[in-house]
């Protein structure tokens, strides 16, 4: 054997491994932060339920009856209605969530439980009342820190639980995120119903969230509208961590909305500059969400900001934006 060709069974013998610097090379710099644009800015912030009674979250599940153990209070709102959302508004809010139920006469009530009796002096299903009955309701009736023997917010939740109509028309020119609390796929077609008669401009400011098969229902009729569901949240973000790292985005991943628990966010490609440099060109909104993500879990104390990337500049869900915003905004 010559000697000149030593040198090339050399180079085929190190080929494997000059592949994989090179792949190595790519995946980093195509995902790497430190080659993205550098980010500058300050979180927005998604305000759940508006300025809302809060409560602990350890134990809670879907039964919890939330509105019976709640920490004492230290502000006067009640969630999803017009002062509390005003008063989210007023703290630094830049999106305010709320949750909607359909009422017997076809119209959408802003309230959190699908039944009555948790908060409120009534009983049953609210799809079952119509808004007037709704209405005359008070909603604070049950609220307790005390394991019931006071209730602080009794008698002055009388006729505050509002429409959407009313929400919409209190609040036109601002960013609101609209939860479908069920899977019935006739509420979505319901809800899209409603909104179509919305002007372009004004759905451009809307968000709808929920179960897979309303908002699969609403999407049909709406395809324009920003919209969110497991089903959607999984069909971006489960090719996203198979190719992503190739810097291609999965068009399910275009004019949509996802919420990413802090915990996973760190193991998506680029996270955090590159991930939102790629969603924000593909007009995506990211809402970070705290711990796992379970059960509505928020950005709630100053110790909780520690976790947000600096130059964050998607929205950071709370629950707590009497805290979060003045924080936030004196930055």
């Amino acid at each position: 054997m010559s000697r000149d060709h030593k040198p090339r069974k050399s180079w085929f013998k190190r080929r494997p491994l000059w592949i994989l610097v090179a792949f190595l090379f790519f995946v980093t710099f195509t995902n790497s932060s430190y080659f993205a644009q550098k980010a500058t800015g300050s979180p927005l912030l998604l305000a759940h339920r508006g300025m809302a009674q809060t409560f602990p979250m350890e134990g809670i599940t879907d039964e919890t009856c939330t509105a019976e153990q709640i920490y004492p209070p230290e502000h006067p709102y009640l969630e999803n209605t017009i002062a509390s959302i005003r008063a989210a508004f007023d703290a630094g809010a830049d999106v305010v969530e709320l949750d909607v139920q359909p009422t017997k006469d076809g119209q959408f009530a802003i309230f959190h439980d699908w039944t009555l009796g948790c908060r409120t002096n009534g009983e049953g299903v609210t799809r079952d009342f119509s808004l007037a009955e709704l209405q005359k309701l008070d909603i604070g009736y049950k609220y307790t820190a005390d394991g019931g023997k006071t209730f602080p917010f009794r008698g002055k939740g009388i006729g505050m639980m509002p429409s959407l109509s009313e929400v919409l028309q209190a609040f036109s020119d601002r960013s609101l995120l609209i939860h479908v609390k069920s899977n019935d796929p006739n509420e979505g077609q319901q809800l899209a119903n409603y909104l179509s008669t919305l002007p372009t401009e004004r759905l451009a400011t809307l968000t709808v969230y929920g179960g897979d098969k309303p908002i699969e229902d609403l999407h049909k009729i709406l395809p324009e509208m920003r919209v969110m569901s497991k089903a959607t949240l999984k069909s971006c973000l489960i090719p996203y961590i198979a190719i992503g790292w190739t810097g291609y985005i999965p068009q399910a991943c275009e004019q949509t909305q996802l919420h990413i628990p802090d915990q996973i966010a760190p193991w998506l490609w680029g996270w955090p500059n590159r991930f939102m440099e790629r969603m924000e060109r593909n007009q995506t909104r990211v809402v970070l969400v705290a711990g796992s993500g379970d059960f509505s879990r928020g950005f709630d104390s100053l110790e909780d900001l520690a976790n947000v990337p600096v130059g964050f500049s998607g929205l950071l869900w709370t629950n707590r934006i009497d805290r979060i915003g003045p924080v936030i905004h004196a930055k």
